[in-house]
């Protein structure tokens, strides 16, 4: 991948990351805890939520050699006791981060609908790009395996019991997330609900 190519995509994954993050710290402050605003957390400064190997590192090697690299940011932390329902809270909190993608996707989706720019020009393939790689973080983000965003709502949803479990599976996630991409279940489950998304913004 040429680095004019790999540097725009860099900056929207960032981009897409830190508004990802401040909608969970936003969404944590007004459920009633401050943890994350107090630790500058509710910010789009992209400083405070880049993590160097999960949001730097692993994306350009994923770029470069198309091997499937999971990336992220550092995690908005939360403090349960300060939630007014905890476990519901929380799921709210989780759910705020892809929610947050799909509005990104949406709003670049309308820019590039108005916006005067030709197709297949880099200002066009800038705003395209935005829109599918918002829709892909959501969605992926939406998967029910800890600690994905997916896992937290779902333990927000379950009994208290069925939540521990689920939680239990908390440090095999990554191995899971794994074991559904080189499986090809990513591709049955994850790649036809972005397609069908991107095809209703674009």
């Amino acid at each position: 991948m040429s680095i004019d190519v790999l540097l725009p995509l860099l900056a929207i994954l960032i981009l897409s990351l830190s508004f990802h993050e401040a909608a969970h710290a936003w969404t944590a402050n007004r459920l009633g805890d401050p943890t994350a605003r107090q630790l500058g957390r509710l910010t789009l400064n992209p400083v405070p939520h880049v993590d160097v190997i999960g949001t730097l590192v692993f994306p350009i090697l994923a770029m470069i050699s198309n091997f499937p690299l999971i990336g992220w940011a550092k995690p908005v932390p939360v403090n349960m006791r300060n939630l007014k329902a905890p476990r519901r809270d929380f799921g709210i909190v989780a759910l705020a981060g892809p929610v947050s993608n799909l509005i990104l996707a949406t709003g670049f989706a309308i820019v590039l609908a108005v916006a005067p720019v030709e197709v297949g020009t880099m200002p066009w393939l800038f705003l395209l790009q935005t829109v599918q790689l918002n829709v892909l973080l959501a969605v992926f983000n939406l998967l029910p395996v800890p600690p994905l965003d997916g896992g937290n709502v779902l333990a927000g949803l379950l009994p208290e019991g069925a939540a521990r479990l689920l939680d239990a599976l908390r440090p095999f996630g990554i191995i899971i997330l794994y074991a559904l991409m080189l499986s090809g279940v990513f591709r049955v489950i994850v790649l036809p609900v972005y397609e069908e998304i991107v095809s209703w913004l674009i």
